[in-house]
């Protein structure tokens, strides 16, 4: 055991150094540096308070309305949450914050970390009614919000302290603005609360009403070392983060950065575009997306990329949602060999990062689980499954998996490991691939068939932009599949193209029955492919 443990502290040490994050600097700031992160933790308000002390001029926060350094979100986060404290606002009270991308989500997280409060984040695509339904459940004390969604917001927040974050304009919302309280308060040094706040995020909904997923503050920094040694982000560069904050991929990599001291770079919606023009002027070493995201970067086609310096780019880190292999490739041949896909849920967190390597050599595959992080497959009978090529459900552990949904209930869990909902397999080279959901999984004339499959190998045919299968009742077969498939522009299929593409390379069972032809999928803001609004007549 104590082996174990000096092996491990070793590896983190190693990691560490090598990120950058442990460098020459002055004796003076460094131990105050750690005196702070010894005070906070390694919360937001840890990574804060000891980045102001060993960076205080340097660039945070680089967003639409300009830019912040480390000292500026330090004291402007110590003057919200001085505010917030004197409204009544404390450990145990949930803030919900309805944002995009910018300085205030950010600013707000802070805060409730410097006060010991719940930080609950929703979903920007929310409608109203799921806003009001997240609001009863969870039952928050204050609602931070672009101006935006204040009339989706509406009567839910009823009897809640109402914050602006982020308006275009004066507006019509009365409420305080948040940049009024930081400009109003004080900035002066907080005594850290008696206990951590809470990070609770929403699931994504894609199977039923979300639900919130309470996040463990890590207790070391092993984990931030693990996966640091599968992908070679570096201290002080510049991250920008295209992913949506509020789901736990985007969150993830904002807290990954802040551990690295990096220059966080925001964009309040997302365009391709305006992306790379964004790496291009920021010099960013690093793009946080999700897969439809690069997905619609690589439609710009070669002459818009190439008209953009991209030549700092060192890593390009997908996740939340599936990347199918051909999307994989054809990205590496663009940009060069810096893509890594990293595959976890809100509830495990991650579990598996595939590498450049692992993308070339084995398209698809989710990787291999980071030091610290345990996969292994079940079986029906909650046997686990060893060899290579056998399907199983996939359970995952390491110090980051959630510790509930704040109603009660949970994941199910073998062996202290927590399944991701998933299904998948291990190649020969332990390299893991995710077959597809486990409620999705359908069973055709006996057969078991999961939609993964047949929607990776439709996504790589000419002509096919975007596809989504999924089973529907079948009165002969008992389930059988349905495709809807988005044609790429100037491209025209028809149903036996699209049918007989599956036969030629798949089982007959697994050919679409039918195939339906649609403008666009429903996704969530992270790329998800929303399956039930498919299922509905």
């Amino acid at each position: 055991m104590l082996r174990d443990i000096l092996s491990t502290k070793a590896f983190t040490a190693r990691a560490l150094m090598e990120a950058g994050i442990v460098a020459r600097e002055r004796p003076d700031r460094l131990a105050r540096a750690l005196v702070a992160l010894n005070l906070w933790g390694t919360t937001s308000a840890g990574a804060y308070a000891a980045s102001a002390i060993r960076y205080p001029d340097a660039l945070a926060i680089v967003d639409d309305r300009g830019s912040l350094t480390f000292e500026e979100v330090h004291r402007r986060t110590n003057a919200l949450a001085r505010a917030w404290g004197e409204a009544g606002i404390a450990h145990g009270d949930g803030v919900a914050i309805l944002c995009r991308n910018h300085r205030g989500l950010l600013e707000a997280m802070v805060a409730c970390a410097k006060l010991g409060a719940d930080a609950l984040f929703l979903n920007t695509a929310f409608a109203a009614p799921q806003i009001a339904d997240a609001i009863a459940r969870e039952r928050p004390r204050a609602i931070v919000c672009d101006e935006e969604f204040s009339a989706r917001v509406g009567d839910a927040a009823a009897g809640l302290q109402r914050y602006v974050a982020w308006s275009d304009d004066d507006g019509a919302d009365a409420a305080p603005r948040l940049d009024a309280l930081v400009e109003a308060g004080d900035g002066a040094e907080l005594e850290p609360p008696a206990q951590s706040g809470r990070v609770v995020i929403l699931t994504s909904g894609t199977t039923g009403a979300p639900r919130g997923a309470i996040r463990r503050q890590p207790t070391s920094l092993d984990p931030l070392a693990a996966l640091l040694s599968k992908i070679p982000l570096r201290a002080r560069e510049r991250t920008l983060i295209a992913a949506p904050l509020f789901h736990s991929w985007g969150l993830a990599q904002l807290m990954l950065a802040l551990g690295l001291s990096s220059t966080i770079v925001l964009r309040r919606r997302f365009d391709a575009g305006g992306t790379l023009d964004a790496i291009d002027e920021h010099g960013a070493t690093a793009l946080v997306a999700v897969p439809v995201m690069l997905q619609r970067i690589l439609e710009l086609g070669d002459k818009a990329i190439g008209r953009h310096d991209l030549g700092a780019l060192r890593v390009i880190a997908v996740s939340g949602s599936s990347l199918p292999g051909d999307l994989a490739t054809r990205a590496m041949d663009v940009f060069g060999d810096v893509l890594y896909n990293l595959y976890g849920s809100t509830e495990v967190s991650w579990a598996t990062v595939a590498t450049p390597q692992d993308l070339r050599e084995a398209p698809g595959t989710a990787g291999h689980p980071p030091r610290g992080t345990v996969v292994r497959l079940y079986d029906e009978h909650d046997r686990e499954l060893t060899e290579a090529g056998a399907t199983g459900r996939i359970f995952v552990g390491n110090e980051w998996v959630f510790e509930g949904y704040t109603r009660g209930a949970g994941k199910p869990v073998i062996d202290n490991l927590i399944s991701s909902g998933d299904v998948g397999h291990f190649d020969d080279a332990g390299r893991l691939f995710v077959d597809g959901r486990e409620d999705e999984m359908i069973v055709s004339g006996g057969e078991n068939v999961f939609p993964r499959e047949v929607e990776d190998l439709l996504a790589s045919m000419d002509g096919v932009a975007d596809v989504a299968v999924i089973g529907v009742d079948d009165d002969r077969f008992g389930r059988r599949l349905r495709a809807f498939v988005v044609l790429a522009g100037g491209f025209s299929l028809s149903e036996d193209d699209v049918r007989e593409h599956v036969r030629s390379n798949l089982a007959q069972f697994k050919v679409p029955r039918d195939v339906v032809f649609v403008s666009e999928l429903p996704r969530t803001a992270t790329g998800k492919v929303l399956k039930r609004e498919l299922a509905l007549p």
